[in-house]
């Protein structure tokens, strides 16, 4: 049985759908959750809390340790700790990062940071000990319940400030040493709805400030001035979709980052966003916020580096005094979605994926690297990965995102975006499967139309969200092989409640639009004949076919409208199944219908209006 010196020796392999991965590839994590869970449970560990690239956490801590405790207050202390595990395969120079990590969580002493306990190193694995933050991520909270509301905006803002007030008058023996966090996201800060208070986490990207909020750089001698350290930039990425320019351009790490991050996690969260890049289409000031706080995000957020400094200076100066900005929580905005949702009566379990093609119009450049990313074969790679962005003009980069971003709930469907000279066409089919969601889902929804709109060039855009639950498995030995499915393999779909009749709503599909320029499989002319016969039939949905090496994955998400045609219907995506074998060369490729009587049209806009908090909130209410 495992004991709490070897406990460390666990590890969780990278965050994936289990019902996307191959049978034996599933098989193993699922024994290794059951190991893990049995092992930590016995041992009074328990609530996995997240997983990332580098490692994963659990919360809690051992009942033999809460035994020797007679104090409540510390057994209710010690039962809120985290155990963050470095994963055991990762390169030595990786792993070195926990333990920098470690050294400067353990420089940071504020009451909105959970503090390290307790670092140590067994044999080729890591693991920090630190107390754990009340609450769930703000992007969790931000899915829930979509944009948030003016005065929890300024209450995180607030408590934001004052950390970072902090680490940029953190000292050591006396001389000025400024900590950068270098990663504020929403999902880096854990906010508690009881209390309305934040905890910022993950310091994997901490590091010494090596320029000051006055660009001067930040040196005890000549000598720590002249050194290579002060040449070369410390600075660790972050997540692309927060970073300000400065970081995301390899400057040298500066104060300076953590308010452009701050300034992109306050936007995200007041329009509902899970990125920075649509801040000149939905800018800040068409958000409702006080003025005052807008148009300093706007300047953060500027192109200009200085404004980027003077709006940081306004916000780290003046925040102490925009929080008792008077508010009245009564105020609400009305909700109108521009995009027909249909929410179920049901709720399913659904782990929706997000597969767009024709990403390629969007570009203004192609990448070398973008060329290479394109034989990386996998549906959910866009969901981990971001270089594929590269080419891509910011609000391009924003509408991708906010496609992204879809995939974060219960949904399947599809998105048909068709941009013309007089405006954009957007056909789709969407199915939420858990009504609580359904305004936050909206509001995402109407994101993804606002950069359509600011988007001008002509071309199309396509996405599926199947349930990953419904993806069947074929694997074969070898890439020789041919794909053999199971004699028993049936592709599912579901009869819609009322069944249409051919002329209630006409139809529009892939096959109008030619070949896609995006997808790398070719499929033989057999299997194709049968996708034009389904084709025909009325139904909406997709069925993307993904190839890889030694494991084929056929995602799918299918209703059937006319239910007079099911027998012809089912016959055919038996068919299907039956030519798989005939399936050679690896790729993907994918097919949808959806119904064409739900267009919606929109001119073009390239910028939605200014927008401010009333001056006097509580004429409005």
């Amino acid at each position: 049985m495992l004991t709490p010196a070897n406990i460390k020796h666990f590890y969780i392999p990278d965050e994936q759908s289990i019902y996307l991965l191959s049978h034996k590839d599933a098989k193993k994590l699922k024994d290794w959750f059951k190991l893990c869970t049995e092992q930590l449970e016995l041992l009074g560990y328990k609530d996995m809390i997240g997983k990332g690239a580098f490692g994963f956490a659990f919360a809690g801590t051992s009942s033999e340790t809460v035994s020797k405790a007679n104090d409540p207050e510390i057994i209710a202390h010690l039962q809120q700790q985290v155990f963050k595990f470095s994963r055991i395969n990762l390169p030595q120079h990786v792993q070195d990062r926990f333990e920098e990590e470690a050294y400067m969580l353990s420089l940071v002493n504020h009451p909105r940071v959970p503090r390290l306990i307790e670092y140590q190193r067994i044999q080729k694995q890591s693991v920090l000990v630190m107390d754990r933050a009340e609450g769930e991520d703000l992007e969790k909270i931000s899915l829930k319940y979509g944009p948030f509301p003016v005065h929890l905006v300024m209450n995180i803002a607030a408590q934001l400030a004052d950390i970072l007030l902090y680490l940029r008058g953190h000292q050591q023996q006396g001389q000025a040493k400024p900590i950068v966090h270098g990663d504020i996201k929403p999902s880096n800060i854990v906010f508690d709805e009881t209390s309305e208070t934040v905890g910022l986490i993950d310091w994997g990207s901490s590091v010494f400030a090596q320029i000051d909020q006055q660009g001067q750089f930040v040196g005890n001698n000549v000598m720590d001035l002249m050194s290579s350290d002060m040449q070369q930039t410390n600075a660790r990425l972050g997540d692309v979709y927060f970073i300000g320019e400065d970081q995301l351009n390899g400057g040298l790490s500066s104060v300076r980052f953590d308010e452009q991050g701050l300034a992109s996690t306050l936007y995200a969260l007041a329009s509902g966003q899970s990125s920075r890049f649509g801040h000149k289409v939905i800018s800040p000031n068409s958000l409702g916020l006080p003025q005052e706080l807008a148009k300093t995000l706007t300047a953060m957020m500027s192109d200009s580096p200085k404004s980027r400094e003077q709006g940081g200076d306004y916000f780290i100066n003046n925040m102490q005094f925009m929080k008792n900005l008077v508010l009245n929580e009564n105020i609400h905005h009305p909700h109108i979605s521009l995009i027909p949702t249909r929410v179920s009566p049901h709720n399913k379990e659904i782990d929706s994926v997000v597969y767009s093609s024709r990403k390629s119009f969007l570009r203004i450049e192609v990448y070398q690297a973008e060329q290479e990313l394109r034989y990386i074969d996998d549906a959910q790679f866009d969901r981990y990965y971001k270089n594929y962005m590269q080419g891509m003009g910011d609000t391009e980069k924003a509408f991708i995102a906010a496609v992204s971003r879809l995939g974060k709930y219960p949904v399947v469907g599809g998105l048909a975006v068709r941009w013309e000279e007089t405006g954009v066409f957007i056909d789709s089919s969407l199915n939420l499967y858990d009504a609580a969601l359904q305004k936050s889902f909206e509001a995402s929804l109407n994101n993804v139309v606002h950069f359509a709109r600011a988007i001008n060039r002509i071309g199309i855009f396509k996405c599926c969200m199947f349930n990953a639950r419904d993806t069947l498995h074929i694997e074969r030995n070898d890439e020789t092989s041919p794909f053999m499915p199971d004699k028993s393999m049936q592709i599912p779909y579901e009869l819609n409640a009322v069944s249409l009749t051919e002329h209630d709503s006409r139809m529009h599909s892939y096959f109008e639009d030619g070949d896609d320029p995006d997808e790398l499989l070719t499929l033989p002319i057999q299997l194709m004949a049968v996708i034009r016969q389904l084709n025909s039939i009325h139904h909406t949905g997709c069925i993307i076919f993904e190839s890889l090496p030694t494991h084929l994955k056929i995602h799918s998400d299918y209703k059937l409208l006319n239910h007079s045609l099911e027998l012809e219907f089912k016959s055919l995506l038996k068919d299907v199944i039956d030519f798989i074998p005939t399936i050679e060369g690896l790729g993907i490729s994918g097919f949808m219908k959806l119904p064409f009587k739900d267009t919606r049209f929109f001119t073009h806009q390239g910028q939605l209006p200014d927008k401010f908090y009333p001056k006097d909130p509580h004429q409005h209410t």
